[in-house]
């Protein structure tokens, strides 16, 4: 569709598909979902000050211009018109965009290269967990002519997840922070998951683009054939972050790789990492009056899972004296037939270390031969902290957010 008409001569545009978060003149999108239908509402967006409805419901846009009053627009499809008007906005916005995804860290990654390129560039990027079918176009519409840079995280759980999302933000370069096991359920396979994760290489190369590679990584050597790179190392983790995890030096080195490649200098690159402050219980370290937390309970699959419990490993066994470790640990989800394998890797890996403060959250837990308290619900978990609180120790906690770990922070 020619967009020109909504976007021509603009310097912002303002696109909402929620009725509860609508700014004046703004263009309401009437989406729908399993358990919801956004044309139902399109009049009432109107109503509120909406300027144009966007809808798929014939009944409803006929509804709508018989008022006399607003004006609305049919399509055949809300979500394609929404990530049409997306691609036409981008292009209208003209600069450069870095594309992200990867199996973990991504969101680290992108929120450390925010803040690098902030202390030169003006810059948009992903809020939150924006990274769907949905979220990357809401992103790309948030852009406007003050922006002088965007990054748009891009999140995947099936094939073609990724291609249907750089067609639409059109990265100029990109970054694959890394590729693991997750989402298996709908991947198929580890070998479904680089095949995904790659249709970002895949654009850039089809389109004269380049990306920014850890080349200590064999699997995006491997994807990545026959595309301009610019290189960075794994490296070690700086002093003074406020990151918890030896696991986030690579993403803190993909953020300065990025970084001096805007023209960034390392020390300034270094400065506004080292004033970053994760959130969202993502790599954070909290100290209680009891215990001292180690959470990152947003995200949670069996290559994250592991390496939070080696960094967390390495960490205590740094610590001198006597190693008062504890684990929370919750169950990991869309594994399918691969679940029980890789929850009994990790029931493995803590027998290994001796682990013998250890809380496991997830019926998934109960086929394997964890001889730990296995809780099917936090709250079950938290009933008994209750009765037993724990006092003296370092806790990690990790899952995803199915798991609601962070339900037990208040109890530690």
């Amino acid at each position: 569709m020619d967009w020109s008409f909504l976007i021509e001569g603009k310097d912002a545009l303002c696109v909402s598909t929620d009725t509860r978060n609508l700014p004046d003149g703004c263009i309401f999108v009437a989406l729908k979902g399993e358990s919801f239908d956004g044309n139902t509402f399109a009049l009432q967006a109107l109503q509120q000050g909406a300027s144009l409805a966007i809808v798929d419901d014939e009944q409803v846009y006929n509804t709508i211009q018989a008022s006399g009053e607003y004006s609305a627009l049919l399509v055949e499809n809300s979500l394609l018109a929404l990530q049409d008007l997306a691609r036409a906005w981008r292009r209208h916005w003209g600069k450069k965009i870095i594309g992200i995804t990867g199996t973990n860290g991504k969101t680290t990654t992108k929120e450390l290269m925010a803040a690098v390129l902030n202390t030169r560039y003006k810059t948009h990027y992903t809020q939150g967990n924006l990274n769907n079918s949905i979220g990357v176009p809401l992103t790309l519409l948030q852009l406007t002519a003050e922006h002088e840079l965007a990054i748009v995280e891009m999140g995947a759980s099936h094939p073609g997840d990724i291609k249907e999302l750089v067609d639409i933000a059109e990265p100029d370069c990109g970054l694959i922070t890394n590729v693991g096991k997750a989402h298996l359920q709908g991947f198929g396979s580890f070998e479904g998951v680089m095949r995904t994760k790659a249709e970002l290489y895949d654009y850039l190369r089809a389109h004269g683009g380049f990306c920014f590679r850890n080349t200590d990584n064999p699997y995006l050597t491997q994807m990545a054939g026959g595309l301009k790179t610019i290189a960075y190392t794994t490296g070690t983790m700086p002093e003074g972050t406020q990151l918890v995890g030896a696991y986030n030096s690579e993403n803190i080195q993909a953020a300065l790789c990025v970084g001096e490649y805007f023209g960034v200098s390392r020390e300034d690159g270094l400065k506004a990492i080292r004033a970053y402050v994760p959130s969202n219980n993502r790599s954070q370290k909290t100290v209680t009056d009891r215990n001292t937390l180690i959470v990152d309970a947003y995200n949670a699959n069996p290559t994250s899972m592991q390496a939070a419990i080696e960094a967390f490993d390495r960490q205590q066994s740094a610590v001198s004296g006597k190693r008062s470790e504890c684990y929370i640990l919750g169950a990991m989800r869309e594994l399918g037939e691969y679940s029980h394998t890789e929850h009994q890797n990790i029931v493995n890996m803590l027998l290994e270390r001796k682990a013998d403060t250890v809380f496991l959250v997830g019926d998934e837990y109960r086929e394997t031969t964890a001889p730990y308290p296995i809780y099917s619900t936090v709250d079950e978990l938290c009933e008994q902290l209750k009765k037993q609180p724990l006092s003296g120790l370092t806790i990690l906690i990790k899952g995803s957010r199915s798991n609601k770990l962070e339900k037990v922070i208040p109890l530690l």
